[in-house]
């Protein structure tokens, strides 16, 4: 029975260790709240130096030629390579990020773990600390000249296409659906880390370099992200705070979505065994009659 009970559910493990992850998360919000908002912060710090590492390397390759043709797809392709290590330094510091504990609170409420509320105060916290990690670091840079120059004026331009989108009702659900797959691609990142079929190391960093490098190449839209970015810009050449505050709060519910709900919910539900031990014993009975 063991055996077949694992061949039908092979996801236990992954919603055990979520579970585990859960608990850790839900008892540092409590007794040591302000330890977690470090843990959120430091995922904040990391997310605005990689971003600058991202929007650095666009600028130079955007300078570039060869003949007639520019390098700005280069540039593209090695700026998203190059964000891909911040979801690793976040996962091997033990850092917080917002997006995918979006995926433990999903599965912590589908098995009662975790009420609305705690899961709520959770989401808040850590929202919260991600963003002073990366306010921190927006105050830093206002007083240095890394986000000058070419770095700037790309870190500018990314900024004015996230704000268009608000432009429209087409543009709302464009960054919706952005916002969608983007946690969806990082959430699948941490089920393959997660599920106890992958131990080494170097192959969970390559999940989640490849996770990462499709969000940032494709332009999909992250939520903390997003807030790291405007922090930084808004501090070093000035934002619009409303469209800011409505693609922040569009890409929260989009995450939430795909990796809440298209992982952690998904991936909750597929692997409840409890209505299928409780035909056991009618269809054990059955065949013993038969």
């Amino acid at each position: 029975m063991p055996a077949e009970q694992d061949a039908l559910f092979p996801g236990k493990q992954f919603i055990s260790t979520v579970l585990e992850a859960l608990e850790t998360k839900t008892r540092m919000t409590g007794v040591i709240a302000h330890r977690y908002l470090m843990r959120a912060a430091m995922a904040g710090m990391i997310v605005a130096v990689f971003y600058i590492v991202n929007y650095a390397i666009v600028g130079v390759c955007d300078g570039l030629r060869i003949g007639d043709t520019s390098l700005a797809g280069l540039g593209k392709m090695l700026g998203a390579l190059s964000f891909g290590p911040a979801l690793v330094f976040i996962y091997y510091t033990k850092s917080e990020l917002l997006t995918s504990n979006m995926m433990v609170v999903a599965i912590g409420h589908y098995y009662k773990r975790i009420s609305t509320w705690r899961a709520l105060r959770v989401l808040v916290m850590c929202l919260a600390g991600n963003f002073a990690g990366g306010l921190v670091f927006a105050a830093m840079y206002r007083f240095s000249t890394l986000v000058e120059a070419a770095t700037g004026e790309q870190a500018v331009h990314s900024v004015a296409a996230k704000l268009h989108y608000l432009s429209s009702a087409s543009g709302i659900g464009d960054l919706f659906v952005r916002a969608v797959l983007c946690n969806f691609m990082i959430n699948l990142a941490m089920l393959l880390i997660y599920n106890g079929f992958i131990r080494e190391d170097w192959s969970k960093i390559f999940a989640m370099l490849i996770s990462v490098f499709v969000f940032a190449f494709l332009g999909l839209e992250h939520s903390v992200a997003n807030t790291v970015l405007f922090t930084v810009v808004g501090l070093t050449h000035g934002i619009d705070v409303l469209p800011a505050l409505g693609n922040v709060a569009v890409a929260l519910l989009g995450n939430f979505v795909g990796g809440g709900l298209l992982i952690g919910g998904y991936y909750a539900y597929a692997n409840d065994d409890s209505r299928w031990l409780r035909r056991q014993p009618h269809h054990n009975e059955a065949q013993a009659a038969t």
